[in-house]
């Protein structure tokens, strides 16, 4: 396990805007603090959510075409063109501080199988020896029903642990995990969940805007990441400087920490 490793997960609700758009002003602030973190020693994997979003926003005007489209051709249809934009914002944006990126698409059957799986440890193993952050996001294209990671939460655990990371950060849009509902006043956001803490009556089978995920999937990953030794925090990618804050000038900002049980 590196010290100087970080798993970077950012949701769709947090990369997009209402109308399915990209929310450029958000996105060059995660940027600019990806590269405060590389420029203070940390080798950084951005798993990235937000294809499926921005296909869609880009095709809405063509949406009252005669033409049906079922669920799965959605999918496929808006991730394609959603990936070639979002790729292209990331590209630009980190060209500006001089830091390469590589696209990594990759599916559940690279989790499964042996050789599958050490090609992907080791691509991205040499893009980060060469200074080149990896930009992984699940291939939408093909991963249909059956294929599919639950998430992208789930994704950037694995990623974590394959990758031998010490932090996961689970960017939100709420600040983590709370004693109820965020918006009610009397809820209590809970700091630090430490191995065996039971947290099923603070979690809610919901989800919100266009990410898959929700609360659940990302306490799912928080534990299974912390049972492998690793530091998982879920935090609000709406507080400025968020990821920089936390890590860098480790300021007491509102979040969740899992802690490793190992």
């Amino acid at each position: 396990m590196k010290a100087n490793r970080i798993v970077v997960k950012v949701g769709s609700n947090i990369l997009t805007r209402s109308n399915g758009h990209l929310d450029i002003t958000r996105m060059s602030s995660l940027v600019d603090q990806i590269a405060a973190l590389r420029e203070s020693g940390y080798e950084v994997i951005l798993v990235t959510s937000g294809a499926v979003a921005c296909g869609r926003g880009e095709f809405a005007a063509e949406m009252h075409s005669d033409k049906h489209l079922d669920s799965v051709e959605q999918r496929q249809l808006f991730s394609a063109m959603g990936q070639a934009k979002l790729i292209d914002q990331y590209y630009g944006l980190f060209r500006e501080y001089g830091i390469h990126v590589g696209q990594v698409l990759t599916t559940k059957d690279n989790f499964l199988e042996e050789r599958m799986y050490s090609n992907q440890k080791a691509c991205m193993g040499i893009m980060l020896e060469n200074g080149v952050i990896p930009i992984v996001n699940e291939n939408d294209t093909v991963c249909v029903t059956e294929l599919m990671f639950t998430d992208n939460d789930e994704l950037s655990g694995l990623i974590a642990e394959m990758l031998g990371a010490s932090t996961l950060i689970l960017v939100s849009n709420i600040d983590g995990i709370f004693t109820g509902s965020p918006e009610d006043p009397s809820s209590t956001l809970i700091r630090k969940v430490r191995p065996g803490d039971d947290l099923s009556s603070f979690i809610k089978e919901e989800k919100s805007g266009f990410g898959r995920g929700g609360m659940i999937s990302k306490c799912s990953t928080a534990r299974n990441a912390a049972a492998k030794g690793i530091r998982v925090i879920i935090a609000n990618g709406k507080v400025p400087g968020i990821l920089t804050r936390l890590i860098l000038e480790q300021e007491d900002l509102p979040h969740t920490e899992f802690l490793p049980t190992l």
